[in-house]
């Protein structure tokens, strides 16, 4: 039986969710705050320099004071997977895995993104066994080691950045003809020696013996297959937004991102508000999110005070 009724249930731990929660707090507002943790896509960032107050940042110290920050104020957390809301009349109720269900008057949508995955034969077999989608978190199980990267974008070179510090040979495989990566990263990973730069490839099967132990491509212009060993595989290849749990409750666009008012971060649901990463917003900026937090939050308190239902 639920007893308790939250004003606001925000959903999520990166930069969104925690300014949400720091505002929501100004405001008085009964809030509960939800998340598996307070990594995001941020923490899994090796360097920042482009948010304001913090030049030449980890991402996981960045986190770390966002954190400490929000801790500061009067706000309740609970490290729990969202798995499901429903609507229940006026009201929201929260189910987590750990079959935790919560109610609310208001939720804010702050979930970011999940990798994506490279969808080939082997990837899921080998997760957790030289398959990886975070280098901050696993780079250090591959010292001495040749590992691949996959994707020549931003998160891709940062990651083949990360591995120089570990791995003895990285690999990074790029499908289109040309990498994708700011200008900046590009310059730093050509001065690295232990790093090699294959374009035009399309990876065809991680194979292995109880963990990865080579990696089979094409080139994309002579459709010749490659075998080549490889410890492990970083899969950097984009990521899709967390929204499983929420199918059938707001309107998504045809990215999965969830649609909303730039003005005041309202969904298509009365009640839910969304911000940062997850939803339908242009530039996915670490400074955008905490923006997007700070309007979702005060739209909420805006709209229990408008509909009566403020504490």
């Amino acid at each position: 039986m639920m007893s308790t009724i939250y004003d606001l249930i925000i959903i999520g731990g990166g930069p969104a969710g925690i300014t949400a929660g720091i505002y929501s707090a100004r405001k008085k507002l009964k809030t509960l705050l939800l998340t598996k943790d307070f990594m995001g896509q941020t923490g899994k960032t090796n360097e920042i320099d482009n948010y304001l107050g913090f030049p030449n940042i980890s991402g996981l110290d960045l986190m770390k004071k966002f954190e400490e920050h929000l801790k500061k104020f009067s706000i309740e957390i609970k490290k729990e997977k969202v798995i499901k809301i429903e609507k229940k009349e006026q009201d929201f109720v929260v189910k987590t895995e750990q079959k935790q269900e919560f109610l609310a008057k208001t939720i804010i949508i702050a979930t970011g993104r999940d990798p994506r995955p490279l969808e080939v034969e082997g990837e899921k077999e080998f997760i957790g066994k030289g398959v990886s989608y975070c280098s901050i978190c696993d780079a250090p199980f591959f010292r001495d080691k040749a590992v691949a990267v996959i994707g020549g974008g931003n998160s891709g070179l940062g990651a083949a950045l990360d591995l120089t510090r570990y791995a003895k040979r990285i690999f990074i495989f790029e499908k289109s003809e040309k990498l994708l990566a700011d200008e900046i990263l590009q310059e730093q990973v050509k001065k690295e020696s232990k790093i090699e730069i294959h374009l035009n490839t399309e990876i065809k099967k991680i194979e292995g013996n109880k963990k990865v132990q080579d990696l089979i491509y094409q080139d994309s212009k002579t459709k010749k297959n490659y075998q080549v060993p490889m410890d492990g595989v970083f899969i950097q290849i984009g990521s899709v937004p967390a929204t499983g749990f929420l199918k059938g409750l707001v309107e998504f666009n045809r990215s999965d991102e969830i649609k909303h008012d730039f003005e005041n971060c309202a969904t298509s649901c009365p009640g839910i508000f969304t911000a940062g990463d997850v939803d339908d917003g242009k530039w996915k900026q670490i400074i955008v999110a905490a923006g997007e937090g700070a309007i979702a939050a005060l739209s909420a308190y805006e709209y229990l005070q408008k509909t009566n239902r403020d504490s």
